[in-house]
């Protein structure tokens, strides 16, 4: 979802910076293309960082019987990698 983000708010800010060519008076256009382009692109590198720091979970389950007992054994382990 971030990089997604990322990407429309740097394609709407080079839109505003560099293909519209209205005048408001009251706000710089081009400015505003300029600022969402670089939250733009920071929106894509933080997206890219939890992309790359997201955990994998991974379940072994043996079962089997005790020889000595006769007792049916469950083990579990669990690893989180990072």
């Amino acid at each position: 979802m971030s990089l997604g983000a990322g990407i429309f708010t740097f394609v709407v800010g080079a839109i505003l910076a560099f293909a519209v060519n209205i005048t408001v008076p009251w706000v710089d256009l081009r400015m505003v293309g300029y600022i969402l382009m670089g939250a733009g692109f920071i929106i894509i590198i933080i997206g890219i960082a939890l992309l790359a720091r997201k955990r994998t979970s991974v379940t072994t389950t043996r079962e089997g019987i005790d020889p000595v007992t006769g007792a049916r054994v469950r083990q579990s382990e669990r690893d989180d990698s990072i």
